[in-house]
């Protein structure tokens, strides 16, 4: 289950990257879309009345989704990349610098 915080991150990640993780964050987000994309539950195979790509299955905008480094497809299609308490760690470790 995605928590606000996953979500915030998310969002963060899409709007605002990090420097030092904008590059790992851009691939990963390419991957999964290309994963998300030809998906059964990607909404532009769905009537909705959202105009945002999204999963029907979770509910979550693609573009903020996949850029969080710890959140995971609940249908495992993809997994995470870090653990809420390693992205956590790393970003402290910026905010010393």
């Amino acid at each position: 289950m995605t928590t606000v915080k996953q979500i915030f991150e998310g969002w963060k990640n899409n709007i605002i990257p990090s420097k030092d993780l904008k590059d790992e964050i851009e691939r990963v987000s390419t991957h999964r879309m290309s994963i998300c994309n030809n998906c059964k539950h990607h909404s532009k195979n769905h009537k909705t009345l959202r105009v945002d790509a999204h999963c029907t299955n979770c509910g979550c905008t693609l573009s903020a989704k996949t850029k969080c480094l710890s959140c995971k497809c609940p249908i495992d299609k993809w997994k995470e990349v870090l653990s809420e308490k390693e992205e956590d760690e790393i970003r402290d470790e910026k905010s010393k610098h």
